[in-house]
């Protein structure tokens, strides 16, 4: 990256900066407060139960399935 560059956040997908959760260095840690409130949105209105104790990258998987599941994630 150039000196001119400023590095940028939510690029088109598939880009370079995107990682697989399960790359995730803290994805084993548990998930965070905003992604288990999303994740009961989510599981509510796909009529599904999650449970509470899962990782950051597990939250993650959830929240893209539901996203597609649910139609909020277009």
């Amino acid at each position: 990256m150039s000196e001119n560059e400023t590095e940028m956040l939510g690029g088109p997908q598939g880009s370079s900066t995107e990682k697989d959760p399960s790359e995730w260095v803290t994805g084993d840690e548990p998930a965070t407060g905003a992604q288990k409130s999303y994740l009961d949105t989510l599981a509510r209105e796909a009529g599904e139960q999650i449970p509470a104790d899962i990782t950051k990258a597990e939250a993650s998987e959830h929240i893209e399935r539901l996203q597609e599941k649910t139609g909020r994630g277009q």
